[in-house]
């Protein structure tokens, strides 16, 4: 099962609402309000949880998003305290207050290294997705769309030839934005130690906006990127640049905060 976490950004203009999940072992735990750190610069922002990026537009624009990673292997020995990341391509959640996305995780769970697949339609309850066995190094395509009334999120471990694809339809769903990001997933203690996974790796990253597709830096200045910092304001992940032809980005590792 997953935990929810409800997460505010501030900036100069604004303060947005970002949803998003974790996945964990236990069962659903309670909502949390945390404050994230000050967007720094147009554009760039700081989270507690995520580092990626997210195209942004007005509410019903965003239709789909989808992007591929090869799924990172845990670095060193897993430490006796269980740590997690979480990759994963979605709408909606930078703005607003839903989440559609599926993903994978690498964590250390009882000092040993464990990989799976997840989606969830948030608030609607996260599930695993048994039917997937994710391997380190396995390369994923992840989906989420939206068409008439319903999301429909697909993932493919293209290395085994498994896919997997669900359906709901979200209430309040705004449609707002579309994320290709790296996480430190929640309990309902807070944020929890973030996996040391090294770099992953995203490619072919594309989303339809207000029916135009196009990679993610196609879209200017509705293009936000997010580094995952402590809440002391240490870096916890730092995404690169886009590369290629704007498709492309890397995120890594450089603590384990919370």
């Amino acid at each position: 099962m997953k935990s929810h976490t409800h997460l505010t950004i501030s900036s100069a203009s604004a303060t947005g609402l970002i949803v998003l999940s974790c996945l964990s072992l236990a069962s659903a735990a309670p909502v949390l309000q945390l404050t994230l750190a000050p967007r720094t610069h147009d554009g760039s922002f700081q989270s507690t949880n995520w580092s990626g990026y997210a195209v942004t537009g007005p509410s019903g624009s965003v239709s789909d998003a989808k992007g591929s990673w090869t799924v990172p292997a845990i670095q060193g020995s897993c430490p006796s305290t269980n740590q997690y990341s979480s990759f994963w391509v979605g709408i909606d959640g930078f703005s607003s207050g839903t989440v559609e996305q599926t993903g994978t995780d690498s964590d250390c769970q009882s000092g040993a290294p464990t990989y799976y697949a997840w989606y969830e339609f948030y608030p609607h309850p996260a599930f695993l997705i048994n039917g997937l066995t994710i391997t380190p190094g396995d390369h994923i395509t992840a989906e989420a769309s939206f068409s008439g009334r319903s999301f429909t999120v697909t993932i493919t471990d293209t290395t085994t030839g498994h896919s997997f694809s669900t359906s709901a339809r979200v209430h309040s769903a705004q449609r707002s934005s579309a994320e290709w990001i790296a996480e430190a997933p929640s309990s309902s203690g807070g944020i929890l130690p973030l996996a040391d996974f090294g770099t992953v790796s995203f490619s072919a990253c594309t989303a339809i906006v207000s029916g135009t597709p196009g990679t993610i830096g196609s879209f200017g200045s509705s293009v936000q990127v997010i580094t995952m910092v402590s809440n002391s304001g240490a870096v916890k992940a730092q995404p690169s640049s886009l590369s290629g032809s704007g498709d492309s980005f890397s995120v890594t590792w450089k603590s384990s905060g919370p």
